[in-house]
């Protein structure tokens, strides 16, 4: 076994222990009024969640095993420092905007999350390890800090999502696979977001009602539902206004693909952990929580790649 493969092991072993002691031990006793964290996790499902983290993980270890030889995979002390860096701005920043702190109105009646900029601008700029431990370990002590309990299979696919907006560094002609991302993740976008016309009346899975402390009870707005058509339109007007700046183009083309399969990922297992039907799971789950990251996937993570190329000149890498 080389180097390169005893550290993503390593790395995907300690995100793995840290999710098993977090269900089985820390998920398995009452939340206690006024704790800082609420690391409760449904202990009726448990086994099936923690099922499809260790799918989640596989998948991200069968993605490294094809594309071994890169040295995007590489996990020094840098590496390791961004981890830490972004996941604690993730779990932070995802408390901060999940309606704990700044209350957004529910208008849209959909949980307004900018922190998602966050794994998908790791991811680009420190590499698919940075990104997955950020998204993945970031968005569970954010759902920890809000105290709504905990979905791991979601943390993972937020993970997904920060490691596949770095796998560009994968590709060996980045300027030829980016239009191929960008039909896939178009694709994938506009037929999820089709499914809402066909099936308008599904509840919204993902607003959460304060009053009754529950999630689900209203039926989809039309934003909520249309919300991936709008971060599609968005993101193909940033995509091709940039289209010389190949930075910009290829953070925003690679985030919308992986913020498709990432948190389709963690809609898809609610169909066997919570017995949703595949229209339910893709129209009352999905598309309340992948369109409004689409939307700031296009605007956020271009500012933030320009902020950090100013940085590089300015430090003159």
């Amino acid at each position: 076994m080389n180097k390169s493969m005893l550290n993503i092991l390593v790395a995907l072993g300690v995100v793995l222990v840290f999710f098993a002691v977090v269900m089985f031990w820390l998920g398995a006793g009452e939340a206690q009024e006024g704790a800082l964290f609420n690391f409760s996790v449904d202990q009726a499902t448990v086994g099936l969640r923690f099922l499809f983290v260790v799918v989640g993980l596989l998948i991200a270890f069968a993605v490294y095993y094809f594309t071994k030889e890169n040295a995007a995979w590489e996990v020094g002390t840098r590496q390791v420092v961004w981890m830490a860096i972004g996941a604690a701005l993730y779990a932070v920043f995802s408390y901060l905007f999940n309606g704990t702190v700044f209350v957004v109105p529910s208008v849209s009646q959909v949980a307004l999350r900018p922190a998602i900029a966050i794994p998908m601008f790791f991811g680009y700029a420190f590499g698919p390890v940075v990104g997955f431990f950020t998204g993945a370990v970031g968005n569970m002590f954010g759902d920890a800090l809000t105290g709504f309990g905990l979905s791991p299979q979601w943390s993972i696919g937020n993970g997904l999502v920060g490691m596949l907006s770095g796998a560009w560094m994968l590709m060996g002609d980045r300027k030829k696979s980016l239009n191929t991302i960008l039909y896939v993740g178009a694709g994938l976008a506009l037929l999820t977001g089709l499914l809402y016309f066909l099936n308008p009346s599904v509840n919204n899975l993902n607003y959460y009602n304060p009053e009754n402390d529950t999630f689900g009870e209203t039926q989809l707005t039309l934003f909520a539902g249309s919300a991936i058509l709008i971060g599609l339109v968005i993101a193909l007007i940033v995509r091709f206004a940039f289209g010389s700046n190949e930075n910009v183009a290829t953070a925003v083309t690679w985030a919308m693909l992986a913020n498709v399969l990432g948190i389709g990922f963690a809609a898809v297992s609610d169909i066997w952990i919570n017995g949703y039907p595949p229209v339910v799971a893709i129209v009352g789950e999905f598309l309340p929580a992948a369109g409004p990251n689409l939307i700031f996937a296009a605007i956020l993570v271009p500012l933030l790649v320009g902020a950090y190329a100013a940085v590089q000149r300015q430090s003159g890498r």
